[in-house]
Order: C-alpha cells, then structure tokens, then sequence
C-alpha cells in the first residue's frame, strides 16, 4: 500500500480522537487522525509524525496523520490500512486464491475478507495492531465488544465449514511475537483461545513500514494464555 504525497511533522496535541494539532515547516497545522484509537504511547508531544496529503476536497484539514515514530520505529496508525495490505497479500496468508471480497456478511457480522480456493471457503477477520512493549505486541489497547463478536463469528463459520482466520497485522518491523492483551480486555484473550481450539486460525504478520507504504513482512509467533 503505498500513500504517495507525505510530509513530516511533530506532534504538539490530540484536542480530540479526530483531530491531531503537528507543527509543519514551523506553523502549527489541523490534521485529521486516521485512527480513533488511544494511541497514548504513541501521541507524545513532540514525537516525530508523518502525514499524507490527500487529493484536494472539501474537508477541513489538509493532512492525515498516518504514522509516528516510536524512537527508531516507524508505527503505522493508520486504521484503513491493515485490511487493505491483507487482501494486497492474502495469498501470503492462505494461498492463491480464486475469489476475493471485502466486507462479507456473516451471521451478525461483516467479516473483512472472504476468499475461495480449491473449493475452500475461507473468512479473514483483520486486526490491526499498534500497541508494542519491549517487542512483544499487543492488542486490544482497549476493550471491544466488537472485537469478541467476530471471534465469535469465526468460531461459528469454523463449526460450519469454513477455513477462518483472525489475522493480526502488526503495523510495524522488529516485533518479537504477538499476545492477546488480557490487562486491557480478559475476554478477547479468552475467546482467541476458544477459537484456536475450535480449530480457528489465529497469525499475525509483522509489516515494512516505509514513511510512504506499508506492506506484509514475515509471520510473527502468536502466544496465548502467557498473561493469564
């Protein structure tokens, strides 16, 4: 997924989960947040940002914040772009693949990406991932309700036949592995281990991050229970 034009900035202030305030070539610039999620150990003031500069349109800011650097990593927050590099590179996740769709309803839910191959059905359900603490990376970094849905759902399409995934992109290099963060939200970690015993898929993938694209680097280990 490449993004085209982008320019650097810093990080001043998050007035609300919409909008972030980064200082550009010294003025201080509105800029739309492609994440509404916490990212508190991301958005410290001062922190080093990289913005996309859309199309002209009517919106109000100018610039997305997509990116931050955590010291020498480069984090993607950009909340789009994890399912979007997933169906660039499902085959890397399942194989080739002879059908793909995006949005598939499913039971109760919309599921992100349906695929068949070789008359499989499979159901991806994306994740992205941001939160990262001494390369072990995390998620959720904060409850979701929704989130156990879907695991639920996938748990259901498995029962039924279905190939299903739960794949966690992690948007960033040099993760060591991935766990479920049961501090923030026990019962997402609780129905990832019912789904991996429901025969469930449960990977994650690590990204290259460039300032300007984002692509699907190698498979990272998936640890359950270590938290428990």
């Amino acid at each position: 997924m490449e993004y085209g034009d982008i320019v650097t900035g810093r990080f001043v202030e998050r007035p609300n989960r919409f909008i972030a305030m980064v200082e550009i070539d010294g003025a201080v610039r509105r800029c739309h947040v492609k994440n509404t999620g916490r990212c508190r150990e991301l958005l410290i003031k001062g922190c080093d940002v990289v913005l996309h500069r859309p199309p002209p349109s009517a919106r109000a800011t100018e610039y997305d914040l997509i990116a931050v650097y955590k010291g020498d990593m480069l984090v993607n927050i950009d909340s789009q772009a994890p399912n979007t590099v997933a169906a660039e590179s499902i085959a890397d996740v399942i194989g080739p693949v002879d059908l793909l769709r995006r949005e598939y309803t499913f039971g109760d839910s919309r599921i992100d990406i349906y695929a068949e191959s070789g008359g499989i059905r499979h159901l991806v359900e994306v994740k992205g991932v941001t939160l990262e603490d001494n390369g072990t990376v995390l998620f959720p970094d904060a409850p979701t309700e929704r989130g156990v849905k879907h695991v639920n759902e996938l748990i259901h399409a498995a029962e039924d036949g279905y190939r299903a995934c739960i794949l966690f992109v992690v948007q960033m290099e040099g993760a060591d592995h991935f766990e479920p963060n049961y501090a923030m939200h026990r019962e997402f970690g609780e129905a990832l281990e019912r789904a991996a015993a429901s025969g469930v898929e449960i990977r994650a993938f690590a990204c290259r991050e460039n300032p300007d694209s984002i692509s699907l680097a190698g498979e990272k280990p998936v640890v359950l229970g270590h938290s428990r």
